[in-house]
């Protein structure tokens, strides 16, 4: 049987660190290898020399003083030793350490963010770090070297310091030098849509990320939406670049997109959020202003409109479907044509276009338009003489002309559909009981397909209608307007007159005059009484041919009468040179009279 004699081994531990400072308390420990429970005491040797009275486990140096190498060794009450320690070197320094303050981010903290301060030292493990802020009268403590401080507002930022401490009572080091963290608010990221936030199937657009911050500042930039597809919700957010483009929109796009910019480990606002809504295919829509029907010499514009959209369009237009290349009348949606003519007549439409690569709306809705020629000799009289009916009421129209009526008939338009007058002698048409399917424009029309006299015929079965001409106001005439009811057929004394939606003027008489008409009181008119509103009437104003003609008689009379004193005066110097003899004429009658004597 064999025993095992061989001596146990001594361990040397050193706390906190071998490296250490002038002044530190530093904590030596003695363990001896299997020794078990066994009552030991211990041997304490610095430089190979034993340290006297010193026969504690534990050994420990308040004020460490110098750098020495330790030793140590046990030994029981039979006398039998431990191997002794290996040698351990405590190095003290005499500089007392100065730790090194940084942040990150280095520059400018934005609010809303948080900065990580760092306190540097090239230093074994076992400190704890001291963190201060503005004054060193109170201290955040924390085990690792790194302080995070929530940027809240700029009062955050500030002057911060640090230091370090360990051991028991706690050594300090020196405090860092003050750092200065510099708060700016941060900016809010801005999105903006192009070419809408409401937009159609099919077309791209493009939502771009604007950061109003100075300086050559590079941003990356996070996007998000709570859209429809979780795919595509989760695609967005991987997209760092400043524009998001969506190529061919669809239904699954819409919903609230926002951005935030990233600068580093800063980020700025949150933008609002903008909304984006896809629609079906876009459809433009054409109307007329003020009616479909005119005389030549007449104005007449037509709007182009995209349903549910205003933004970012521009127009083409066709007529007969033939491209209008003359498009400065279409800028802006509307194409006017002043004055208007004979060749305009066709049936127009509309397209929009928008974005690159270009999105093209439907063709809109087909809108006619009929100008007539001016021919004074034939004329469409209507009986009663306005042109606001009540509904079954009867209505007289006839084609005058005052060379002769044969010929012309009475035609319309109505519901989309041109036809002749419903009840028509020759060139008159009388309808027994109007309806409001007999609303539209009337004119005289010859065999040979010439359309003379447009007039617009309204029905209406409301119980108040606006009696006005039915014939265009000629300048300089006086326009009189009248409310009718339905159950008298007569003025109604108080009534209320409106233009373009505006209250004109407020009558007890029945009536409402503007003895010198104008360009400018053409417009829509109705009245309104207590019995009901009217519908609207296009009132228009013509340039008096009349006042024309008489200037150019003037005009014409002047110049014939200056021709003709010029003519007088010529004569009457002839006249004058044949009665005066020249002065060899003199000279010869002279000489005949001397020789006769």
């Amino acid at each position: 049987m064999c025993i095992n004699t061989a001596s146990p081994k001594a361990v040397l531990k050193v706390t906190p660190d071998q490296r250490v400072f002038r002044g530190e308390t530093v904590t030596l420990t003695c363990d001896i290898q299997g020794a078990g429970d066994i009552q030991w005491t211990y041997s304490w040797f610095k430089d190979g020399s034993v340290i006297r009275d010193i026969t504690e486990r534990v050994y420990t140096i308040t004020s460490v003083s110098d750098s020495a190498e330790y030793s140590c060794r046990g030994e029981r009450s039979d006398s039998q030793r431990s191997d002794t320690s290996d040698a351990v070197t405590l190095t003290v320094s005499d500089l007392k350490p100065k730790p090194e303050l940084t942040s990150d981010p280095a520059g400018a903290a934005l609010t809303g963010n948080t900065v990580t301060l760092t306190c540097h030292m090239n230093l074994s493990p076992g400190w704890d770090f001291y963190w201060y802020k503005y004054t060193l009268n109170s201290e955040t403590k924390t085990q690792t070297n790194s302080y995070r401080v929530k940027i809240d507002s700029v009062s955050d930022g500030g002057q911060y310091w640090c230091r370090a401490g360990r051991g028991k009572p706690v050594y300090y080091t020196q405090y860092s030098d003050a750092l200065w963290v510099n708060v700016t608010v941060s900016p809010k990221a801005v999105v903006t849509v192009r070419p809408d936030e409401r937009v159609f199937r099919g077309e791209t657009v493009t939502l771009r990320c604007d950061i109003k911050w100075g300086g050559d500042t590079e941003w990356t930039y996070r996007w998000e939406t709570q859209g429809r597809n979780n795919q595509y919700t989760n695609s967005v957010r991987r997209i760092s670049t400043q524009e998001l483009n969506i190529i061919s929109v669809e239904d699954f796009h819409s919903g609230k997109y926002t951005c935030t910019g990233q600068m580093g480990t800063q980020s700025s606002q949150r933008s609002d959020a903008v909304t984006l809504t896809v629609s079906a295919e876009a459809q433009a829509a054409v109307r007329v202003s003020p009616q479909p029907w005119l005389t030549e010499g007449d104005s007449v514009t037509l709007i182009c409109e995209v349903t549910g959209s205003s933004t970012g369009w521009t127009f083409s237009w066709f007529r007969d479907d033939d491209h209008l290349s003359d498009s400065s009348r279409g800028a802006g949606g509307s194409y006017t044509l002043s004055p208007a003519a004979l060749q305009h007549t066709g049936v127009y439409t509309c397209r929009a276009e928008r974005g690159r690569p270009a999105y093209y709306t439907k063709n809109s809705n087909t809108q006619p338009l009929w100008i007539t020629g001016v021919s004074p000799s034939v004329s469409l009289v209507v009986s009663p003489s306005r042109s606001q009916h009540f509904s079954t009421d009867s209505l007289s129209l006839s084609c005058e002309d005052q060379r002769n009526s044969a010929g012309w008939t009475v035609r319309r338009y109505t519901n989309r559909n041109t036809e002749d007058c419903s009840t028509q002698t020759g060139s008159r048409c009388r309808i027994i009981s109007l309806s409001t399917s007999d609303s539209g424009v009337y004119w005289c029309q010859s065999e040979s397909g010439e359309k003379r006299h447009p007039l617009n015929i309204t029905v209406y079965d409301g119980d108040v209608i606006l009696e006005s001409s039915v014939d265009p106001v000629i300048e300089g005439h006086t326009l009189t307007l009248h409310c009718l009811h339905r159950s008298t057929n007569s003025p109604i004394l108080r009534a209320d007159f409106y233009k373009d939606g505006s209250l004109v003027q407020h009558q007890t008489t029945g009536e409402m005059n503007i003895t010198t008409v104008s360009k400018s009181h053409e417009g829509f008119y109705y009245c309104k009484t207590e019995r009901g509103q009217s519908l609207h009437s296009w009132i228009s104003v013509r340039v008096s041919r009349s006042g024309q003609i008489s200037v150019f008689k003037i005009l014409s009379s002047l110049l014939a009468a200056c021709m003709f004193l010029l003519a007088t005066v010529v004569l009457l110097f002839k006249c004058c040179r044949a009665r005066v003899p020249s002065a060899e004429d003199q000279s010869q009658y002279s000489v005949r009279e001397e020789t006769s004597t």
